[in-house]
């Protein structure tokens, strides 16, 4: 289940070594950290090992429903949330519900279509990581990523936060009629 052979993972602090595989089943891995389908792993979950559940984790295709994960938050490793496409915007939403509803403290993973337009506000969702394919918002992430994140004026689910509590309330009144 290999997304792409040239994806590259970024987190805020740049790019890093992923040790999670793709995969469609638990026998072809061995001992490794792996990323299985969804319905795979509520499968597979039952017959886990304590250690082996540690380091399994989950894909979501768009729009899937991840409620039957909710019992088992506390123990999977990354879910990892699939953008099939820049227009579909539905993984937000369930990177949402999951971090700041459900309280998700795992790594939570975009995949699929991540393209440097998206960056801020998959990592606002409460995104942790991006396994980024497209070429372009590779080198870019690589060379601006301390620049792209200024700061926002909302909250969101992210510990990404303005500079100041109030950045817009920089100047008062009546320095910026004067």
């Amino acid at each position: 289940m290999q997304l792409n052979g040239d994806s590259k993972l970024w987190g805020p602090g740049g790019f890093c070594e992923d040790e999670y595989v793709w995969a469609d089943c638990l026998e072809d891995v061995g001992n490794r950290c792996v990323i299985l389908p969804l319905s795979v792993w509520l499968q597979a979950v039952d017959k886990l090992d304590k250690e082996t559940l540690g380091k399994t984790g989950v894909f979501a295709a768009a729009g899937e429903d991840v409620r039957p994960l909710l019992r088992f938050l506390a123990v999977i490793p990354v879910i990892a949330l699939d953008f099939p496409v820049f227009s579909d915007g539905r993984s937000y939403s369930t990177a949402v519900q999951l971090k700041q509803i459900h309280h998700y403290l795992g790594e939570l993973r975009a995949v699929g279509d991540v393209l440097i337009d998206q960056v801020s506000n998959m990592l606002r969702c409460g995104f942790d990581t991006l396994e980024v394919r497209h070429s372009l918002t590779q080198t870019r992430l690589a060379k601006y990523s301390r620049e792209i994140f200024p700061g926002f004026y909302q909250p969101g689910a992210s510990l990404i936060r303005a500079r100041s509590h109030r950045i817009w309330y920089s100047v008062s009144a009546r320095q910026s009629c004067s």
